[in-house]
């Protein structure tokens, strides 16, 4: 039996290419994708495969992300996978980029992707070093830089002791939809997504429920949404600090009681702020889609997606009307709340995955069960 396998060529040339972290590290590689800077936290995420949904996640809008599964590439860039319109990576850590991908609907090469969006990105480094001083030491500012010339490392490193902390960025205006709009499905229930980044996946899952969407922006007061007369409503993933989302963590406190309120990722921490807890910033966040998950209620343990850097504190979950329903089984924290009283409910993990597990999707349904 023949197979004709075409492999398409990276023809793109080669970048001198630099990271420097905060602390002073420098790590030397090949630079592909754009010539440029990019600035941010640098992060780590453990999946195997999904760097199309990674790179498009609005979640990691302010940050430079590290991929610890030492190949990318292989499998190209396909339509269909993309979590937003855009790249929202501000710069791409991989051990190798492969220059030949393979897949019946690649479109494209990583190289060529991250160039039409201005990206630039750094291979041939050691991303387990990378990855376990992330671990140790916290992640940390840094600066990535490509350029066909020689680059100045203590500039490099100067820039990244420069940049702001990411707790001082107001993120969400970068990428909430700037006005409302409506996803019909034909649905007998509507639910409002206030768009804090969400990702094209949470949205596709509640059209195929049959439940129809109106996203509105991050600043949308609760008696917009209470006008709109919905029948719920969502707080999405997003990125940066989730005390920086003022707006939002008053519409959670506004529509407690009045509607079934949910939350994901940012949504959960906004919803515990809302509702009288406090948040904390992780050492170096849940990023992949292998975080083990015990929901307290079943006594069961779920593999799910995750893509954060913040989570609701534990201890000051006491004296509010929310109960902790799931931790996180490698640090303890908190992983789901409930207001079963009020239909106030979140989870910190994606239940879409979009890359991940489908073990825990059936959260939607839960969900749609409450809608009024």
């Amino acid at each position: 039996m023949n197979y004709n396998i075409s492999l398409k060529e990276n023809s793109s040339s080669k970048l001198n290419a630099l990271l420097a972290l905060k602390d002073g590290t420098i790590f030397e590689g090949i630079g592909f994708g754009a010539e440029g800077i990019a600035k941010g936290e640098l992060c780590f995420n453990t999946s195997m495969v999904g760097y199309e949904e990674s790179l498009t996640d609005p979640s990691y809008k302010g940050q430079i992300l590290t991929m610890t599964y030492p190949l990318v590439g292989n499998y190209g860039v396909r339509k269909g996978f993309f979590e937003s319109d855009k790249v929202q990576v501000e710069g791409f850590v991989v051990k190798e980029n492969s220059e030949f991908y393979e897949h019946r609907i690649a479109v494209k090469n990583i190289d060529k992707f991250l160039k039409e969006h201005k990206i630039p990105g750094i291979t041939a480094v050691d991303t387990r070093e990378i990855t376990r001083k992330l671990r140790i030491h916290g992640v940390m500012n840094s600066v990535l830089i490509t350029s066909k010339n020689s680059i100045d490392k203590e500039e490099a490193i100067k820039q990244a002791k420069n940049i702001p902390d990411v707790s001082k960025i107001d993120l969400l205006k970068k990428v909430s939809a700037k006005e409302s709009k409506d996803f019909d499905c034909k649905g007998k229930k509507t639910i409002a997504i206030v768009d804090l980044g969400v990702k094209h996946s949470i949205i596709r899952w509640l059209l195929n429920k049959k439940v129809n969407v109106k996203l509105v922006p991050y600043n949308t007061s609760a008696q917009e949404i209470l006008d709109m007369k919905v029948n719920g409503v969502l707080l999405s993933n997003g990125p940066g600090d989730p005390e920086k989302a003022v707006d939002a963590i008053k519409l959670a406190k506004e529509i407690q009681g009045r509607l079934p309120l949910f939350g994901v990722c940012l949504g959960h921490q906004i919803i515990g702020l809302g509702l009288g807890a406090k948040t904390y910033k992780l050492k170096f966040g849940h990023r992949g889609s292998n975080q083990p998950v015990k929901n307290l209620e079943q006594n069961k343990v779920y593999i799910t997606a995750q893509n954060h850097g913040y989570a609701v504190d534990e201890n000051s979950v006491d004296g509010t009307d929310l109960k902790v329903t799931m931790i996180n089984l490698n640090d303890k924290s908190v992983e789901g709340v409930s207001d079963t009283k009020n239909n106030v409910y979140s989870v910190q993990f994606h239940p879409e995955a979009g890359p991940g597990p489908l073990d825990c999707s059936y959260i939607f349904d839960e969900w749609i069960k409450l809608l009024k």
